[in-house]
């Protein structure tokens, strides 16, 4: 039907154009983010890359149901101010014929949703705690940026490097303060390198520069003159952390229903049906009124997502604190689903009633 291939083929296009502007906004937002935590040495440049895809994928089931929202409600929203709904209401399609077009366009991409949000959101939380626990056990060296003061992993060191050179492992203009047996070391060299022994051993070696000890609060200080230091450095240890439930497996929530878990397992599965519920929400919402406002439906919808993304939110919360039970936080959606009917119902009533009319 021509109806049918038309409208679908409309909502694909806006929703490929709203689906690129969301991503556009979510990685400039994220590169932002781990730029500034890469200038400050947090982590590595090299995985800045890996860190945003893994972050582009978890955020994945949140921008695909927000594109599909958006996509039906703009698209029946534009058919609305250009009088086209009027020509297919005087041709005998009602309100409710919308629906079989919308859930042909919104079905598949609800299968995505689910997908990402039970399989590949948690693979991708995992990927990115393995990858920054790898970068947090780093040695004190690497995580030193030029310009910029460094403490070390267990604190006992304070590095400062003006230069490095890349091609051949060089610093220049190098500044160490230690504290090792109550007394203050202050080092500064001209140039350094880092060297690694037979045995796999790692040191800072340090060349042309002076050693400055002695104890807080005294005047009694030495001075060492050096042509070579070398200062063992050691690794980082890396983080010791729980899995948390947004990087456990979905059949492990399952096999495991702890609160937490059924919470967390909660918010997966809901958000494709919040997808499928919000598809067919616009197209109710989607009705301007040429006397009203042109933007009325437009600030309801956002009002209506808010509620219930936010609805969404706190009944997760409460199941994982145990005052809600899985079962019973299924009550939003069928909330929801009643707001559904009742806006269809309004809308049939609203048409009906100007059918009479004429």
């Amino acid at each position: 039907m021509i109806f049918h291939k038309a409208l679908v083929r409309e909502f694909a296009n806006t929703a490929l154009a709203v689906f690129f502007v969301l991503l556009g906004i979510t990685l400039t937002t994220q590169l932002v983010k781990l730029l500034g935590q890469a200038a400050t040495g947090l982590i590595t440049s090299t995985g800045v890359l890996a860190l945003l895809g893994f972050t582009l994928v978890n955020y994945l089931a949140v921008l695909l149901s927000l594109t599909v929202f958006i996509a039906v409600l703009m698209t029946l929203t534009r058919s609305y101010r250009d009088s086209e709904m009027v020509v297919w209401f005087a041709s005998g399609i009602g309100l409710t014929r919308w629906v079989r077009p919308v859930l042909a366009f919104a079905l598949p991409l609800v299968a995505l949703i689910a997908l990402v949000s039970l399989v590949l959101s948690p693979w991708a939380v995992s990927r990115s705690e393995d990858l920054r626990r790898i970068m947090d056990s780093r040695d004190d060296v690497s995580t030193v940026v030029p310009g910029m003061f460094r403490e070390s992993n267990r604190a006992e060191r304070v590095f400062f490097v003006e230069e490095v050179s890349g091609s051949d492992n060089m610093v220049a203009n190098v500044f160490v303060s230690s504290n090792q047996h109550q007394k203050l070391g202050v080092m500064v060299a001209r140039r350094g390198y880092q060297e690694t022994a037979e045995n796999g051993d790692r040191f800072l070696v340090l060349l042309n520069g002076r050693r400055y000890e002695g104890a807080p609060g005294t005047p009694e200080y030495r001075v060492y003159e050096f042509e070579r230091y070398a200062m063992r450095v050691e690794a980082g240890e890396s983080r010791a952390q729980a899995p948390t439930t947004k990087m456990t497996a979905s059949q492990e929530l399952v096999r495991e229903p702890t609160p937490r878990n059924l919470a967390e397992l909660f918010w997966r599965v809901g958000l494709p049906v919040s997808a499928l519920i919000l598809s067919l929400l616009a197209i109710p919402l989607s009705f301007v009124n040429p006397r009203a406002g042109r933007s009325m439906n437009l600030v309801l919808a956002l009002l209506v997502y808010m509620t219930y993304s936010n609805l969404l939110s706190i009944v997760q919360a409460w199941i994982a604190q145990s005052r809600l039970t899985i079962a019973a936080g299924w009550g939003v959606h069928i909330v929801m689903l009643l707001v559904l009917v009742l806006l269809f119902y309004r809308r049939l009533v609203v048409f009906s009633f100007f059918r009479l009319v004429r």
